[in-house]
């Protein structure tokens, strides 16, 4: 059974609130704490979890993936396909795959929250493009509500599936660069709208000229609405 048994953790003082952080697609935790570490050191009486994704990347050795893109878009077609609705179509067509993910991470999660003593409002999911649309999928899917969700360069890719079942609604943050060369940027505003007709509490943050990438606005940013929500 597929399961999460590699993690980095930091605790910083009494663990009041958890911070679980996916990595993106074709990375690892390791490469994700590096580029983090602003974020790291700012925060203070939380848990902060960096789960290894328990697949082997299907395009790099000694990277991670938390399900195949291949299997529902062979030819990366996503980050070409002329309009923003033939792209969503193509992330919305990858939903068994977030499906999949959804069970180890819940799974994990629960471990978590059990091993600090914390409640489901204590926890908050943040993720990094691929991480980022498992981090909401499960913040929607999760039997109880959250504390928040922060997506870094990531998509509701599911929203028709939302539509017709159950589901949670915590805050979310959605940070995304306006150059973003493989998540493309018109995603961001497709995210937030869904959301909202979900019935969640949705910001926003633009990276002026950012790419694919976290940076040190968007971390500040991402810190500043964790404590708003301590």
């Amino acid at each position: 059974m597929t399961a999460i048994n590699e993690e980095i953790v930091h605790v910083k003082g009494f663990a009041k609130k958890l911070i679980i952080f996916l990595h993106g697609y074709i990375d690892n935790c390791e490469s994700l704490n590096n580029r983090i570490v602003p974020f790291l050191n700012d925060m203070q009486n939380v848990a902060i979890h960096l789960p290894e994704a328990p697949l082997d990347c299907e395009i790099y050795e000694r990277k991670r993936q938390w399900f195949s893109m291949h299997r529902f878009d062979p030819e990366d077609a996503r980050k070409f396909v002329p309009t923003l609705q033939e792209c969503t179509d193509i992330y919305a067509s990858m939903t068994k795959g977030y499906e999949e993910s959804y069970h180890y991470l819940s799974d994990y999660i629960d471990l978590c929250l059990n091993e600090y003593q914390l409640e489901a409002k204590d926890l908050f999911l943040c993720g990094f493009s691929q991480g980022a649309m498992l981090a909401i999928y499960t913040a929607l899917h999760y039997p109880e509500k959250i504390g928040g969700c922060i997506s870094f360069s990531g998509i509701l890719a599911t929203p028709d599936y939302f539509e017709k079942h159950k589901h949670q609604t915590p805050p979310f943050l959605l940070i995304h660069g306006n150059e973003d060369n493989l998540v493309r940027y018109g995603v961001l505003s497709y995210s937030q709208e869904h959301l909202k007709h979900l019935g969640c509490d949705v910001e926003t943050y633009t990276v002026n000229g950012g790419q694919h990438r976290i940076t040190e606005d968007g971390l500040i940013e991402a810190e500043k609405f964790i404590k708003k929500h301590f």
